[in-house]
């Protein structure tokens, strides 16, 4: 299955890029699994995710053809 994956704010400095496309063996793929393909760095603590636009979690299983974006945390003051 094909993903395509955005990086945001301090996000897509740390990657070193802005999007990226990920191939996932297998029938079922989580957003963590995209993750882990593309960084051998542990998940940032309070991630913010969102599939196709919609906010979700690491477990969210995803088929083929979704957009995964990854956000750091976001503050405010």
């Amino acid at each position: 299955m094909e993903i395509d994956v955005k990086f945001f704010a301090s996000l897509r400095e740390r990657m070193g890029r802005t999007s990226d496309k990920v191939t996932l063996d297998g029938d079922v793929a989580t957003v963590s699994d995209v993750w882990n393909q593309l960084s051998s760095e542990p998940i940032p603590n309070n991630i913010l995710v969102a599939v196709n636009k919609e906010y979700t979690d690491l477990s969210q299983e995803l088929k083929s053809g979704d957009e995964v974006a990854f956000f750091p945390p976001v503050t405010g003051g």
